[in-house]
């Protein structure tokens, strides 16, 4: 019932003639396609309209064919399925079996994590659909169809760009076969668009998405968000940092205001980045202090007694906590992706599994600093709520990690 009122509600929206959110920007998106089009006008005069890599626009294009509405129907199906999925996938590597799972971690997460979920719903964002295709491609690499996993990767990667910073942990964990398949499957999707498009326009959208969107981060902000990037609604390390360490506004209109600020510090824009990237290296460090007793994938007691599905469940949510961090625009739709570690967080919990205090503390403070954006929506967000609630539950998911592996070496 909760999900038929999720997808009805965005297709009555258009219906009715209602404002349909970002599902508009994906018709026209789509239709522009279809016509040949512009994409991306010239940077230097126009904002992007669309701010997606040149694959997700050509995807769209054949649904944009049906219409406004049957866009936004097929969309928002397209969402209702990857939320299933999503479900499914995280109690399957939480648990380690497809089936006879504790109720509430099928249900639990996804009550804590509802608003996030609407949002996804209301707005038309996919985040849904990259939490799935990413926990397929966890799925995958337990199963050993590494070719899979580096395929589902770049697609992630071709909806938005940022799923590409797994690379890292492919590279840390040695899975070449993976890495090679997301780079080969990346360079197919990248140049897709070629026979429809034809070579130079396809040509010209990369290179203006890549100089618009993908390199550009300065003072002003990130890709075609400018004053966005550093405003309350961008919850990753990068947009807090900027508007509490730097003397930049935290609400930022286009029309004439009066500006308003958060910051504690009147830092400099190569300061903060400083911090940032010390930040992101502690933070890496911990990671693999955590994981670094079964690096090796030789068959070794030792490895075999610290690599579990259990492990690896965990270890799992601690990457997808790093990619919500250090994504330079993690707007509030994105963090549906907290729905994994909370279902890693409540299998343990509920079957006993776990009587850590910390693991415990850590995942009601961050429940409790995600639950202050109802009353303080604006004020709790400008102080990064979403961003400290992640950590926690990375710190949380950390030392339960430690703990499993220091349990199995002694």
């Amino acid at each position: 019932m909760i999900l038929l009122v999720l997808v009805v509600v965005p297709v009555w929206h258009s219906v009715q003639g209602h404002s349909t959110k970002d599902y508009w920007v994906w018709y026209q998106t789509g239709q522009t396609v279809l016509q040949g089009g512009e994409i991306y006008p010239d940077p230097r005069w126009n904002k992007f309209p669309f701010m997606y890599p040149p694959p997700c626009a050509l995807f769209l294009a054949p649904i944009a064919a049906l219409g406004q509405t049957g866009l936004v129907v097929v969309l928002a199906l397209l969402n209702a399925a990857a939320w299933i999925c999503v479900i499914l996938f995280s109690v399957r590597l939480a648990t380690g079996e497809w089936r006879r799972a504790h109720l509430l971690v099928y249900l639990l997460p996804s009550l804590v994590m509802g608003a996030y979920v609407w949002g996804n719903f209301l707005l038309g964002q996919p985040s849904l659909v990259l939490l799935a295709l990413m926990l397929g491609a966890f799925i995958a690499l337990q199963r050993q169809f590494r070719w899979l996993a580096g395929a589902l990767v770049a697609i992630a990667t071709t909806i938005k760009a940022f799923p590409f910073i797994a690379i890292v942990y492919l590279v840390y964990r040695r899975y070449w076969i993976s890495i090679a398949s997301l780079l080969l499957s990346l360079a197919f999707l990248l140049f897709l668009p070629i026979p429809f498009r034809g070579f130079a326009l396809a040509k010209q959208d990369l290179q203006r998405w890549s100089s618009g969107m993908l390199f550009k981060y300065d003072e002003t902000g990130v890709g075609q968000r400018l004053g966005r990037s550093t405003s309350w609604k961008n919850q990753s390390i990068w947009g807090v940092a900027n508007r509490l360490l730097r003397h930049v506004e935290y609400d930022h209109k286009y029309e004439p205001h009066e500006p308003v600020y958060a910051n504690f510090a009147d830092l400099d824009f190569n300061t903060v980045n400083r911090i940032v990237l010390a930040a992101a290296l502690m933070l890496g460090l911990m990671f693999v202090a955590d994981t670094h007793a079964s690096h090796s994938e030789a068959a070794t007691e030792e490895g075999r007694r610290c690599r579990t599905p259990e492990t690896d469940a965990i270890e799992f949510a601690l990457l997808l906590l790093l990619m919500l961090v250090f994504t330079p625009l993690s707007f509030g739709y994105l963090f549906a992706w907290l729905l994994y570690p909370l279902t890693v967080v409540v299998q343990r919990v509920v079957t006993g599994v776990t009587k850590s205090a910390a693991l415990a503390a850590c995942t009601i403070s961050a429940i409790a600093l995600l639950a202050l954006s109802i009353p303080f929506r604006v004020m709790a967000q400008t102080y990064g709520n979403t961003l400290f609630a992640t950590l926690l539950l990375f710190a949380g998911l950390a030392m339960e990690l430690w703990r499993l592996k220091r349990g199995a070496v002694s």
